[in-house]
């Protein structure tokens, strides 16, 4: 089989094994268990939690002990075993510590995918610059044909993800050992000190002020990386509470939406090289932070039917842009001025920064501030009514506070049980707000002169 092709499969199934539920877990979450959102932010952190520690560890291991491609293999094996058991979870404690595993064995395969053909590529002669976004990109639409797959089969709110997810994650590990060998390079020498023998030396990255920046604004922005896959789908599908759209394609199909996202990202991955090239990854970075203003931005204004469903569509869109241009090129970024002898350890190291630190902060303080700050609370019908764009005594609205909230209007005009409602403008506007000041911060402190010849050096 050609090479190529073989890291093609290899990247669509990294991918489809996260999107089968990674889009559509808040539906689970939200809507099948009723559980509430600290908590949420709290599960949604275990891939913050995991990717500080567990990318570098398996970095540092495959730089210097075992091939690259076994470890990856027994991890997604591993996680493939965990997502059968995670749906079957009975309380949100049960269900972060399954989902925390789960991260721990999946988080780090995203790094050593990348290590893993970069490594392919280069004993092949091949030009990484050139040759890995195209294989990459089919990582994107595995994660689109996932989320088409939990959709259209009925599984968005039920555990049917997660064993979707769970077959080929362990399908995945298999494939992966028919792969070409990526031995550990062992380029240190025996009598080093332990420290660098053990790859702890790819941290003194942080010594140089442009990497520790670099790390930094990796971590801040990796913050906004995983709100829209947190929030995004249950946004959409929230538009259910309004009579108005409670039959909209939005909202029937809002994991379908979502997936232009997805989408677009396969036309910007192809896009990078010009990019890189041409503007450098400060220029390609600030991009960046500027699409995620643009992503949150419409977002707020979203609704789905008339100019408010363009909006929508045009943050789907303007998606591709916000995190390809800032994950593909910081990963080549931190190949392109690592030394050989530490690469492994260095992706994990920006993982940890950007799946670690950062989705753990954001997380955390979204889902602490969603429910402090943006969620309304509702004990009369009329003030509900009002807010939902209908009449108290509409039927829809009626069922739908049966169906969605478990609640009825009592005959003084109060609610049988507090109806709490998600103010997504407000959430949407607040994380816009951040990614701008992220990115006017950025544009102030970074400073990198951008040389083309840096980035084509990376195929050597």
């Amino acid at each position: 089989m050609n090479l190529k092709l073989r890291l093609t499969i290899l990247s669509f199934l990294q991918f489809f094994v996260w999107g089968a539920w990674l889009i559509t877990m808040a539906n689970f979450w939200f809507g099948t268990k009723h559980w509430d959102g600290t908590q949420f932010g709290a599960v949604f952190g275990t891939m913050g939690i995991a990717s500080i520690f567990m990318p570098t560890i398996t970095g540092i291991i495959a730089d210097r002990w075992i091939n690259a491609e076994r470890i990856f293999s027994v991890l997604h094996i591993l996680y493939g075993v965990v997502l059968f058991i995670l749906p079957h979870s009975a309380d949100p404690n049960s269900f972060f510590s399954l989902m925390l595993l789960a991260m721990c064995f999946y988080m780090p395969t995203i790094a050593l995918a990348n290590s893993i053909s970069y490594t392919i590529l280069k004993n092949s002669n091949l030009d990484v610059v050139k040759d890995f976004p195209p294989i990459r990109v089919w990582g994107t639409i595995g994660f689109i044909v996932a989320m088409w797959i939990t959709n259209l089969t009925g599984n968005k709110a039920t555990e049917g993800q997660f064993y979707i997810g769970g077959a080929i994650a362990i399908l995945l590990g298999i494939y992966a050992l028919t792969l070409p060998k990526c031995p550990p390079q062992k380029l240190i020498d025996k009598s080093a000190p332990l420290s660098e023998q053990l790859g702890l030396n790819a941290f003194k990255l942080f010594g140089s002020y442009k990497m520790a920046l670099f790390f930094l604004f990796s971590m801040l922005l990796g913050a906004a990386l995983q709100l829209t896959n947190a929030y995004g789908d249950v946004f959409l599908s929230e538009f259910s509470h309004f009579p108005k759209y409670a039959d909209s394609f939005v909202v029937q199909r809002s994991t379908i939406i979502m997936s232009i996202s997805q989408v677009s990202e396969t036309l910007f991955i192809l896009a990078i090289p010009f990019f890189l090239k041409k503007f450098g990854i400060k220029k390609v970075m600030l991009m960046s932070m500027l699409a995620w203003v643009l992503r949150f931005g419409f977002f707020a204004y979203g609704v789905p039917d008339g100019f408010g469903l363009s909006l929508i569509i045009f943050s789907c869109i303007v998606y591709g842009m916000a995190f390809d241009f800032f994950n593909i090129s910081g990963s080549l970024f931190v190949e392109t001025t690592t030394d050989k002898k530490i690469r492994s350890s260095a992706q994990g190291l920006f993982m940890m920064m950007t799946n670690g630190f950062g989705a753990l902060f954001g997380s955390y303080i979204a889902g602490w501030a969603i429910d402090k700050f943006f969620t309304h609370k509702f004990t009369n019908a009329a003030d509900l009514s009002t807010y939902l764009d209908t009449t108290p005594d509409n039927p829809t609205f009626l069922q739908i506070l049966k169906d969605s909230f478990n609640s009825a209007v009592n005959a003084d005009g109060t609610l049988s049980s507090v109806v709490m409602v998600k103010d997504w403008q407000n959430i949407w506007l607040s994380f816009a707000i951040y990614a701008l000041i992220l990115a006017i911060f950025f544009a102030i402190l970074f400073r990198h002169k951008h040389n083309p010849e840096d980035i084509s050096s990376v195929k050597h």
